[in-house]
């Protein structure tokens, strides 16, 4: 099925919002995931419907079809795997690749695809922690404890990454949290969430901006 860059880019949107939401998606929430107008949005996704795409009725919210998600799994698959590539390969920053993915992702060749992976010795996640789904579009979401979550006492290893935003990547790099990255919880203020972790470098104070953005593995 040949489709635009935007049909694309809205299927690998409603996918992403689906699974952080845990049900059907809102045209609401595309728009804002899209910086698009309502109206637009609309429009788009009963041309996708048209095309068995999506699942969509009025006040409902949207769901991706069989087929639809397929196409999303594999545009997300090409979108970490450049990352990786441009990461592993190219020495690229983890806060500098995301847009050059998102072109990237677009290039039609699978067999480009398969030679990519086999070139980067068969990557199973990206430079932000997410898992890769594999040729048949298979992915296990297994992200689900953030470090805000963490009690007084308890350690953990850094995992993922919920917002991958530039701004956000470097602000880490600051702190000099990275996954892989080990921390324990010092101490919590009730009155903000925020903690006191001891990390690798010394004592750090992170707000809970930064807590409940960061997935974790406990130790």
């Amino acid at each position: 099925m040949s489709l635009s860059q935007t049909e694309e880019n809205y299927l690998k949107a409603i996918y992403s919002l689906a699974y952080a939401n845990s049900n059907k998606v809102s045209t609401t929430l595309i728009s804002a995931e899209l910086n698009t107008k309502a109206s637009s949005v609309t429009d788009m996704i009963q041309k996708l419907a048209d095309k068995d795409l999506v699942h969509y009725k009025k006040y409902q919210g949207v769901s991706l079809t069989e087929i639809g998600r397929k196409i999303a799994v594999e545009i997300v698959r090409k979108h970490r795997l450049w990352e990786v590539f441009l990461v592993n390969k190219l020495n690229y920053n983890w806060d500098e690749v995301h847009e050059l993915a998102e072109q990237l992702e677009h290039i039609k060749s699978e067999t480009l695809i398969d030679k990519l992976e086999a070139f980067l010795e068969f990557p199973t996640h990206d430079p932000h922690g997410d898992q890769i789904p594999d040729k048949n579009g298979n992915i296990e979401h297994h992200k689900n404890m953030m470090l805000s979550t963490l009690e007084i006492g308890e350690s953990c290893v850094v995992i993922g990454i919920k917002d991958s935003s530039d701004p956000f990547l470097k602000f880490l790099d600051k702190l000099q949290i990275q996954l892989g990255s080990i921390i324990k919880v010092v101490s919590k203020e009730p009155f903000d969430n925020s903690m006191l972790v001891e990390t690798a470098t010394g004592s750090i104070s992170i707000s809970h901006q930064i807590s409940k953005n960061l997935f974790v593995k406990k130790l």
